[in-house]
């Protein structure tokens, strides 16, 4: 995703460029710190600028995009970025196209945050006069006098930038004077418009976490199944060891019980047995037989 953010001093570029550098996973590429960056690193490019400024000149537009051509080559900016203060003009935003169609990229969007000038110079008057209540020190490029001055160089320098991409389609336009929520989520709705982003996802970055996430879990509930169903077909043996292990008690009981039954029986005989051989031997010797015997005689 390839993002320009246009608007005057004070309309939130820089804090909506960290909340989009955050949310989708891209850098965010300031012409000011590239030109430091590749001045210290002692690239060709930033040579060549070093002699320009050492001078006092201007940098010019081809050195600084010679500087943005070695910066969105490197790693960090293959997801993507957002150019903070470029391009500034016209003859800026046609170099900027080039390289990009030279790369074989293309600019997703330029975001304008429209606001209100009189509404801005009031914020800064607001802000100055508490600052001096508070007798906190006052940055010089943060006053009324000088926020008029570049209002005027925006009029006259970048606003036409509005009308050249307006022309390719390029440009969204979005009130900068909501609260800073509001204009992220305008932002947001723009950019899913234009097809920049995936739905439902705040970059490419998080969509392969949520696929990721997806993927674990459908493990998750496989790896659960096939234990479930691993559980189910170890039951059944379970059951039928259970049934046989109760089967073979009841046997047994049985068993014992007849056993028992048996012994119950035989000692019935043994004590019945003896009292009849018992009753028989005494009636032979019966006395009043004997008696009888006598008398006949």
């Amino acid at each position: 995703m390839r993002i320009i953010l246009l608007g005057p001093p004070g309309s939130g570029k820089g804090t909506q460029a960290q909340l989009l550098v955050q949310r989708y996973g891209i850098v965010q590429l300031s012409t000011g710190e590239m030109l430091r960056a590749a001045v210290a690193a002692g690239t060709p490019v930033g040579l060549k600028a070093k002699e320009i400024m050492a001078s006092g000149g201007l940098v010019p537009d081809e050195v600084v995009v010679g500087i943005i051509s070695d910066r969105i080559d490197q790693p960090d900016a293959k997801n993507g970025f957002i150019l903070d203060g470029f391009p500034r003009t016209v003859p800026q935003a046609e170099a900027l196209d080039d390289l990009l169609r030279h790369k074989h990229l293309r600019l997703d969007a330029v975001i304008e945050l429209r606001v209100n000038e009189s509404a801005l110079l009031n914020r800064v008057e607001t802000r100055v006069a508490q600052m001096l209540e508070r007798g906190e020190e006052v940055r010089v490029d943060d006053t009324p006098e000088v926020l008029t001055k570049r209002l005027a160089s925006y009029r006259s320098q970048t606003e036409p930038l509005i009308h050249y991409y307006s022309e390719r389609r390029k440009l969204s336009t979005i009130d900068g004077m909501m609260a800073i929520d509001e204009v992220t989520r305008a932002i947001h709705r723009q950019l899913l418009a234009l097809g920049a982003v995936e739905p439902k996802t705040h970059g490419k970055t998080l969509a392969r976490s949520a696929a990721k996430a997806t993927s674990a879990k459908t493990g998750t509930k496989k790896a659960k199944a096939a234990k479930k169903a691993k559980k189910a077909a170890k039951k059944p043996t379970k059951t039928a060891k259970k049934a046989a292990k109760s089967a073979k008690s009841t046997k047994k009981a049985k068993k014992a019980k007849k056993a028992k039954k048996a012994a119950k029986k035989t000692a019935k005989k043994a004590v019945k047995k003896p009292a009849k051989k018992a009753v028989k031997k005494g009636s032979k010797k019966s006395p009043k037989k004997v008696t009888k015997k006598r008398a006949k005689r």
